[in-house]
């Protein structure tokens, strides 16, 4: 079974789920967005709510994000 859906190459939500629990402790992370906005900065994730925020110190940056607002994620 493939990581990604076919028809648009979109993470799983799961996916997300595990590889934002990852991110937790990486030093900047990109989030891509449905929306189609791409961000980078440091990770704030509340696994509980599935709510998390990206903080971008450089751009003064700080963006609040539900996990099915996630397309894609690199860290």
């Amino acid at each position: 079974m493939s990581t990604t859906s076919k028809k648009n190459r979109e993470l799983l939500p799961g996916k997300i789920y595990d590889m934002l629990m990852s991110a937790r402790t990486a030093d900047k992370v990109t989030l891509h967005f449905r929306d189609g906005r791409i961000v980078q900065g440091a990770l704030i994730f509340n696994h509980f709510k599935g709510t998390g925020r990206v903080i971008n110190i450089d751009q003064e940056v700080s963006i609040d994000f539900a996990l099915d607002e996630i397309r894609d994620l690199k860290f």
